[in-house]
C-alpha cells in the first residue's frame, strides 16, 4: 500500500465534480462516471487521454506517493495528517489557468504563490519520516537520466524530484497528448473548465489518498479542513 498527501477540493465542490466527470472517475467513491460529452472527442479518445490522471484521481501533489517506513503505522500517519491539517491556515491562490506542462495539460496558478509553495515544502518535510526508501525500480520509473542533477539529488533524498524550488503545483487533467491533438484538447478543456480558469482557487482542505496495491486506483482515505488547531485541541 502507498499513501500520498494531496490537495483536493471537497467531494461536493464544483471543481471536484467537473474534474471527476472529465476524468471519468470520482476518487471519493472510486466509482466510474459518464464522461462529459464533447463534440471534438469521442469516448474512446477521452478515455485514453485521461487514463493516467484518472487512476490518481483529481489532485495537486504535495507529498508524492510513498510506502510506510519500517516501524511506522497507518494510525501514526493518520494522526500526523490530522495534526498537520489543523496547523495550516486556509488561503487562496489568486488565479488559476490552463497550461501545458510538457506533454500534458493541467490547471496551475497563474503566478507564483508563496503560501502554496510553503505548504508543499512543509508537507514534504513533515511526512518524510513516514516514507520508506525508494526501490531501484521506483527510481528507474522516474527516468533519472532525464532529470537535472538537482532533481536526481531530490529524488534520492526526498523520494520525488520536484520538491522545494523544483516544485510546480498542478492539477493534472490529461496524460500525454499527441502533438496533432493539442489544439483540440486545449479548446475542449478551456470550455469544460471555463468556470474556474482565471478565478481564485481556495486551498481549504487537504487529502490523504491511498493506493491499496501497485497499479490500483488511488482513493480518498481522509479529507480534512485546514486550520482550527486550537479548536480541535479543545474539542
Amino acid at each position: 500500500m502507498r499513501y500520498t498527501i494531496y490537495f483536493a477540493p471537497p467531494a461536493d465542490d464544483r471543481l471536484s465534480q467537473t474534474a471527476a466527470r472529465w476524468l471519468g472517475r470520482d476518487a471519493f467513491n472510486s466509482g466510474a462516471l459518464a464522461w462529459t460529452e464533447t463534440p471534438a472527442l469521442d469516448g474512446e479518445q477521452q478515455m485514453a487521454l485521461t487514463a493516467e490522471p484518472r487512476r490518481y484521481g483529481f489532485h495537486g501533489t504535495l507529498k508524492a506517493p510513498f510506502e510506510l517506513a519500517a516501524g511506522r503505522s497507518e494510525a501514526e500517519l493518520i494522526a500526523a495528517f490530522d495534526e498537520f491539517a489543523a496547523e495550516i491556515e486556509p488561503f487562496e491562490v489568486p488565479e488559476i489557468t490552463l497550461t501545458e506542462i510538457g506533454p500534458f495539460f493541467a490547471l496551475v496558478p497563474t503566478r507564483h504563490c508563496v503560501p502554496l509553495q510553503n505548504l508543499a515544502e512543509q508537507a514534504v518535510r513533515r511526512f518524510e519520516p513516514f516514507r520508506a526508501p525508494l526501490s531501484e525500480a521506483d527510481i528507474a520509473r522516474r527516468n533519472p537520466e532525464k532529470l537535472t542533477q538537482r532533481q536526481r539529488e531530490y529524488l534520492t533524498a526526498w523520494g520525488y524530484p520536484y520538491v522545494f524550488e523544483e516544485f510546480q503545483f498542478h492539477l493534472t487533467l490529461t496524460g500525454p497528448v499527441p502533438d496533432d491533438m493539442r489544439g483540440v484538447l486545449q479548446e475542449t478543456l478551456e470550455a469544460a473548465f471555463d468556470e474556474f480558469i482565471g478565478k481564485p482557487l481556495a486551498i481549504s482542505t487537504l487529502a490523504l489518498f491511498v493506493e491499496p496495491h501497485r497499479g490500483a486506483p488511488f482513493t480518498v482515505h481522509s479529507l480534512l479542513p485546514l486550520g482550527g488547531a486550537t479548536t480541535r485541541k479543545i474539542a
